[in-house]
């Protein structure tokens, strides 16, 4: 198993957090940048947003499927 460190665990719990979990229901809990930026100490999301957060956009796909525009 490839040797990981502490940096890349706080990489992965901050973009896990954002990107959220899905419930039974089929919504997605998750916390908002903010909140995380709480949770790792920065002083603004947007720290946290640029270092930390790797969006997860496949799940953004189809999200308007089945709106008429």
């Amino acid at each position: 198993m490839e040797r990981k460190g502490l940096h890349s665990l706080r990489h992965t719990f901050a973009t896990n957090l954002v990107n959220g979990v899905r419930q039974p229901g089929g919504s997605i809990k998750a916390l908002s940048p903010r909140q995380v930026a709480d949770l790792l100490g920065h002083s603004t999301s947007e720290i946290t947003e640029l270092y930390y957060v790797r969006k997860d956009t496949a799940r953004l796909a189809g999200i308007t499927a089945g709106l008429e525009l």
